[in-house]
């Protein structure tokens, strides 16, 4: 007897063919903007506008306008520092990784993870730069500069020019990587549009022709990038973590940090695509393309790196246990008793119990129940850089210097800048750039609908 056994559902439904891609990514880019588009840019716009009142703030008057103090010299700038970069991460994976591993979901979401990792690493070098009290004379001394300049600034014993080096490495790869992606759809953009428009996307594609070499070299570039891609998405967050694990503070110097910030670094990021692109697909009527598939496939990770991020939880327990060290053991009892026990409990809530909801399918393929998911992951995610960094230094081995943080306005108002400036900017990019590559769904879109006969 013939048993036909069907493949995994479509990639791409809606029957589409290479046309239908086209039409409907790049009417976007060449229709006029939508109400909900406009809408979305004023909101995003007004934070950028307020938030940069509280940065001016930060400018002309210094520091001293944050809730720092003495015992708390790290606060809300690197909680927000080390958050941001974390968000960067899933864009990487999901572009270099997943490419290396033949994954085809990937192709639907990358272009979104790949624009969201550059806005939020943007987002996150404000935090160090401003940190510097007056960046426009002390941020060239984070270079490596050049012994003509005399005696070198930098210490390169330090975790925080380690920061530099691997946060300007992947940037500039993430960026380049996005950038090659994007100009095959330059080209079908700049083959359709006239005057000006054809101008300005021909400049942007770089003379593509979509000549079988020039395919040839854009899918030779596309892999070497992925493979130096690919090492970053385990050093960058790992040396964001050597900023604590070095020191001696307790709480802090441990050697789980590293695995334990990275999977918290995808975990985050996943959840960060997920909030982008359900609203990316219901306001560009992008259903067919970012499918329930690629929603529940996402859900899946989050899942496991949020399994992952738990398991650390109770390992930092069982170490500081193990230690037998009284100051290591206070610091944990402090995070989850101490007058900083609403944010650990935020914490573990957010990160630890919500994400098993996931194992239920119904909440897995659930579009509403994803969206708010993803943002109390989000949110967990912020509470635990705050756990971690506060409560570590308001009470260190001095009992005379304990102290207390609490942020002000123009603390918040900082972290709202970088709310305004990443999403008015990734609302850019939808409108003038393909949100979704043509180029790769073609690719998947034949297979998409074949079925395996046996």
């Amino acid at each position: 007897m013939q048993v036909t056994s069907p493949v995994r559902d479509p990639l791409i439904t809606g029957g589409k063919t290479y046309k239908d891609v086209t039409n409907d990514i790049a009417r976007h880019v060449e229709g006029k903007p939508t109400k909900g588009w406009l809408l979305g840019l004023a909101v995003s716009l007004t934070v950028l506008l307020l938030g940069s009142l509280a940065l001016v703030a930060t400018l002309w008057e210094g520091i001293g306008m944050w809730g720092l103090n003495k015992t708390v010299g790290w606060a809300w700038d690197i909680t927000n520092f080390v958050w941001w970069v974390g968000i960067g991460h899933a864009g990487t994976l999901i572009s270099a990784v997943l490419l290396l591993f033949r994954q085809k979901w990937r192709t639907s979401i990358n272009r979104a993870a790949e624009a969201m990792t550059i806005f939020a690493v943007i987002c996150a070098a404000v935090f160090p730069l401003i940190h510097m009290g007056r960046p426009w004379i002390g941020a060239i001394w984070a270079l490596p500069l050049p012994n003509t300049y005399g005696s070198l600034w930098v210490n390169f014993n330090s975790p925080l020019l380690w920061d530099v080096f691997a946060i300007s490495t992947y940037f500039s790869v993430s960026l380049v990587f996005w950038y090659i992606g994007l100009i095959p759809d330059f080209a079908t953009i700049r083959d359709r549009a006239t005057g000006m428009r054809n101008t300005i996307y021909g400049a942007l594609s770089f003379g593509w022709d979509g000549g079988a070499k020039t395919w040839m070299r854009y899918e030779s570039v596309s892999l070497i990038l992925a493979g130096l891609a690919t090492p970053l998405v385990l050093s960058v967050h790992t040396i964001v973590s050597f900023d604590f694990a070095t020191s001696v503070i307790p709480g802090w110097h441990t050697t789980i940090f590293p695995p334990y910030f990275v999977a918290g670094a995808i975990f985050s990021g996943f959840a960060m695509v997920l909030t982008l692109m359900i609203v990316t697909r219901k306001v560009f009527k992008l259903e067919d393309y970012i499918t329930m598939g690629h929603i529940e496939l996402m859900n899946i990770v989050i899942i496991i790196t949020g399994s992952i991020v738990g398991i650390a939880y109770i390992t930092e327990f069982f170490i500081a246990w193990y230690s037998g060290v009284a100051a290591e053991q206070y610091a944990f009892v402090n995070r989850m008793f101490g007058p900083y026990w609403w944010a650990y409990w935020s914490m573990m809530t957010c990160n630890v119990i919500s994400p098993q909801l996931f194992w239920f399918k119904k909440i897995r393929t659930s579009i509403v129940a994803t969206f708010i998911l993803s943002l109390i992951v989000n949110i967990g995610m912020w509470f635990e850089r705050f756990v971690i960094i506060v409560t570590s230094l308001h009470r260190d081995y001095l009992p005379s210097s304990w102290v207390m943080f609490y942020p002000t306005i123009t603390d918040v108002g900082v972290y709202m800048f970088t709310f305004g400036f990443f999403f008015t900017a990734f609302l850019l990019f939808a409108k003038f750039f393909p949100v979704i590559n043509m180029a790769e769904i073609k690719s998947v879109l034949k297979s998409s609908s074949e079925k395996i006969i046996k």
